[in-house]
């Protein structure tokens, strides 16, 4: 019986340093929701419109089963060597059992696939569910260095000076070389009010870059909306989570009520979410009954996610705003309102996360497992798994930009709304 509940499309499965998870915990939650991650991780979507608490697996025998009783001989023989002969006595046997996890899931060869110990797992679940202390990033554990994804708006990171794709390479001095993303996630965060000095590789940057953070506790951001000039709508979706749905419906609403002609959706930076949310938030530009995703498993059968009725904003005109921070739910609903050609998409390629996973809490408080359970495709079957969304209308962004409060690739929604609504 399948008691696994917390089902996730996330961003990177990153931690969230949010800093905390792509679906992820760093926010360093991950892509650190600090985490890349949610999440990244990592990302984070619900495929059902009720939360319900996750459930552990049913108890296992604590002995092997008869028929692996072979096929595991070689691993005790091993842990015993280690028990009796290893040089530096005690050992650690939980440490020494959750390593055997992680080596069993890397073995898949599936970055998304994952053991997430018990702090991780709740570091985790702080981009869909709130608040953590950290220093406010979405970073990516996967690589060979831990990567900013985005730092979280008015956040310890952002004030500092962190930009999307910073690698961690050292901290407080430390060499981050060869260290698993998920410990490097652990040394980011801390106590709200402690200070860690990050050292990062920058591309464009002949030396290395040193950043003194101040954590802080993280109030993770979900909607922003405000009305621009010339009544065009502006809403920025920072993730998918558990209150993502209700607050979009306010921000459109409150727009809708000032007389917004368009609307720009800002998908930039959000690594994921809850699956049910992202259809949710699809459902708010979409007409009933479209198809927002398939999601295809292993087995070759898939489930196919519709729009739901009452959406708000399915007649206005719309952009929407990507970047390579937009991962996993925001690349479903983004790539279903492209197939659609509800809006146009104007940036740079998205991340490109297109797995789904089921996060499956083991017994007594031990962690979670992340396994990814299924590939999702748009509307129009095309897959953006390491490919990403490439915008209609590509616009980049310069460090000039950056260093000067520019923002091209808004000011180009405004301009492609305007001419829709003027009728050029």
């Amino acid at each position: 019986m399948n008691k696994t509940i917390r089902y996730l499309l996330t961003g990177i499965v990153a931690g969230i340093l949010v800093v905390s998870i792509f679906a992820g915990g760093f926010a360093a939650g991950y892509f650190v929701n600090e985490g890349l991650a949610a999440n990244q991780g990592i990302s984070q979507i619900f495929e059902v419109p009720e939360v319900t608490a996750p459930t552990p697996q049913p108890e296992t025998s604590s002995a092997t089963p008869d028929e692996l009783e072979a096929t595991f001989a070689p691993f005790w023989e091993a842990w015993q060597l280690v028990q009796e002969d290893y040089v530096d006595q005690p050992l650690d046997d939980t440490q020494l059992m959750r390593g055997a996890i992680r080596g069993m899931l890397a073995s898949l060869g599936d970055q998304h696939t994952s053991y997430m110990d018990p702090q991780e797992y709740e570091q985790a679940n702080a981009s869909i569910e709130g608040s953590y202390e950290g220093i406010g990033a979405w970073v990516d554990a996967t690589g060979d260095y831990l990567a900013i994804v985005s730092p979280m708006p008015d956040s310890p990171a952002e004030a500092a000076g962190l930009q999307p794709g910073d690698l961690i390479i050292a901290i407080d001095g430390e060499d981050m070389t060869g260290i698993p993303g998920d410990l490097v996630i652990k040394k980011v965060l801390g106590p709200a009010g402690s200070t860690v000095e990050l050292t990062v590789r920058r591309e464009g940057e002949s030396e290395p870059l040193k950043f003194e953070v101040t954590r802080a506790t993280i109030s993770i951001p979900s909607i922003e909306g405000e009305m621009l000039d010339d009544q065009i709508g502006y809403i920025h979706i920072f993730t998918f989570g558990y209150t993502t749905t209700d607050e979009l419906r306010t921000a459109i609403q409150e727009l809708l009520d000032q007389d917004a002609q368009g609307l720009v959706i800002d998908f930039r930076n959000n690594g994921g979410g809850l699956l049910n949310t992202a259809i949710h938030v699809a459902s708010e530009f979409l007409p009933e009954g479209k198809v927002v995703l398939y999601e295809r498993y292993g087995d070759g059968t898939q489930d196919v996610h519709n729009t739901i009725s009452g959406g708000l904003a399915t007649d206005i005109p719309i952009v929407v705003l990507i970047n390579e921070g937009s991962a996993s739910a925001s690349e479903v609903v983004a790539g279903a309102l492209q197939d659609y050609e509800r809006g146009q998409l104007v940036g740079v390629t998205s991340f490109g996360k297109g797995s789904v996973q089921n996060w499956v809490p083991l017994n007594n408080d031990q962690g979670a497992v992340r396994v990814t359970i299924a590939k999702w495709y748009t509307p129009n079957n095309r897959t953006i798994h390491e490919i990403g969304l490439t915008p209609d209308v590509v616009v980049e962004m310069t460090d000039e930009d950056y260093e000067n409060d520019r923002d091209p690739q808004l000011d180009k929604a405004v301009e492609i709304l305007l001419e829709q609504i003027n009728g050029n």
